[in-house]
């Protein structure tokens, strides 16, 4: 299996990783910002400073940020002149922490959930127990935003729905169920509206993260349980694997031409074990298909 190699260290914990630009942009959850990462000198740039825990990044078809603040159940929108305002209220769909996103190229973006307390659940029962075949887990609703922050229910019954991705040029929406530990497609109508629920990918003893697409039409996937990640084909053919220095949470394809794969790593994702020190990374390692 190759191995990444560190590109950024010094973080608490990098989620939503997206490129934008010629740059990587991301969310350090712990330490409530956003960063704008220069890859060829490591140098960072904190874009702005988010209440309750930013997530997932997306942009409006304007060039503005969209971020996900986890703890407020919201989706907060960077103004032109750097004021940060509240662009959507997910409180009504989502009843505990929201979490990654995708946005399409009108600005409609399509936001996922815990659906319970995962923190309180680790603690009292192991992150093991979630995982079990056995396991009885709440479910959650995927938000759907419309570009002028209208919110509405796209898809229910989904187990810890996390990162997503577009393909088909947005005909189609893959949602990673980190619990469910699978792939779930979806059909996009014109409107937004998604029908035609179906698994696009069994994915074993992998625990879905973050996901992004590359060009063949597969998708990496971060393995939040382990030390990699892997890019599996529809249908759940694993295509190839990477080996990264500590837990995988989130990942994306960008670089010079598109083959670099960035990973966001920690030890942990539990706040107790990452807020004594920053051990969160940027890994990044060279693939042979470029992002999608």
């Amino acid at each position: 299996m190759k191995k990444t190699t560190v590109l950024l260290e010094n973080i608490y914990f990098g989620e939503g990783p997206r490129w934008k630009d010629g740059q990587l942009w991301l969310s350090d959850i712990f330490d409530n910002s956003v960063l704008k990462v220069d890859v060829s000198s490591g140098s960072t740039n904190k874009i702005c400073e988010v209440d309750g825990e930013p997530s997932g990044l997306g942009w409006l078809a304007d060039g503005r940020l969209l971020v996900v603040s986890m703890k407020n159940k919201k989706v907060m929108r960077l103004e032109d002149d750097g004021s940060l305002v509240e662009h959507a209220d997910l409180s009504g769909i989502a009843d505990h922490d929201t979490n990654d996103m995708v946005v399409d190229k009108t600005g409609r973006a399509y936001v996922g959930n815990f659906g319970f307390n995962l923190q309180a659940f680790i603690k009292e029962h192991g992150r093991e127990a979630a995982l079990a075949p056995n396991a009885s887990l709440p479910t959650a609703k995927l938000a759907c935003i419309s570009p002028d922050g209208n919110v509405s229910v796209a898809a229910d019954d989904l187990v810890f729905p996390n990162g997503c991705v577009l393909t088909d040029e947005g005909s189609t929406l893959v949602v990673a169920e980190t619990f469910g530990r699978r792939l779930t497609a979806f059909d996009v109508a014109s409107d937004g509206r998604l029908s035609g629920k179906r698994i696009w990918a069994d994915l074993g003893d992998v625990t879905p993260d973050g996901i992004c697409l590359d060009a063949a039409g597969a998708i990496w996937v971060a393995d939040s349980g382990s030390n990699r990640a892997v890019r599996v084909a529809e249908g759940g053919e694993v295509l190839a694997r990477v080996e990264t220095s500590q837990r995988c949470f989130a990942v994306a394809l960008g670089g010079r031409d598109g083959r670099t794969l960035y990973c966001c790593t920690a030890p942990s994702s539990v706040a107790s074990d990452l807020l004594h020190a920053r051990q969160g990374k940027i890994e990044q390692i060279q693939v042979e298909v470029p992002a999608y």
